[in-house]
């Protein structure tokens, strides 16, 4: 593994307690596999609040007209795996993370889901080392285009959540997601997902995860919905 000092440059933070640092770069595969009394987990619970609430202080300013359900999706899709693990692959966190075997032969380094729990734990170990501005600022620092962008596409934000409420609003009545193939080695997986509709086929999804091919199938449905005059409707055949 790389020099502790390279992923503190990497995100402009130093810390003055740098077992903070190692405790939420390590997976509790390590931990397991070489008898650590230490991992990431409890990190990732408090990093998950810390990161919520510096993201919802900065949408308060940034979209200001914003209701507080417009308020929930841009949250939401901003703090996403997804988001996260895009933010995670930015900084390198990858090369970092201390993995048990196992969890390295399947290509964790890589996972979606790995990378955005620890950059979730990292958040919470500079919020334990100096407090809650500085993890404001590093969240700022990462997130910051990723907020603006969000906020300037607004209503395609979460789409299995505005497909969730269309559906709710017009048949009280849920769309089923259900997974189609599940193709590639574990670290390179690609997931196939359709979504029903009353037992209708909507939409067809691909993604590196369940969560991403879900809300691309569910991007598919909410563009088929939607007449050419702008007017949403479900399909009532």
């Amino acid at each position: 593994m790389p020099p502790l000092s390279e992923i503190q440059e990497r995100i402009a933070y130093q810390f003055s307690n740098i077992a903070l640092l190692e405790r939420a770069l390590t997976h509790k595969s390590y931990a397991n596999e070489y008898r650590v009394s230490y991992h990431n987990e409890r990190m990732e619970f408090l990093g998950d609040a810390v990161l919520n609430l510096a993201v919802s202080e900065y949408l308060m300013t940034a979209c200001p007209d914003s209701t507080e359900g417009d308020m929930s999706k841009l949250r939401a899709a901003v703090v996403s795996e997804s988001a996260l693990s895009a933010v995670a692959r930015k900084i390198g966190l990858g090369d970092y993370i201390l993995l048990g075997r196992g969890e390295e032969q399947t290509g964790g380094r890589d996972k979606d889901s790995l990378l955005a729990n620890c950059l979730e734990a990292l958040i919470a170990s500079i919020y334990l080392d100096t407090g809650k501005e500085a993890a404001a600022a590093f969240v700022v620092r990462f997130f910051e285009d990723m907020i603006k962008r969000t906020c300037a596409s607004r209503g395609a934000l979460d789409n299995k959540t505005e497909l969730q409420e269309l559906c709710q609003e017009r048949i009280k009545r849920l769309p089923e997601y259900k997974i189609v193939s599940e193709t590639g080695p574990d670290h390179q997986k690609q997931f196939e997902v359709e979504v029903w509709i009353k037992g209708i086929l909507c939409g067809r999804g691909i993604g590196r995860s369940k969560k991403e091919a879900e809300q691309r199938a569910a991007k598919e449905a909410l563009k088929k919905l939607i007449e050419s005059k702008g007017e949403r409707k479900l399909d009532r055949h």
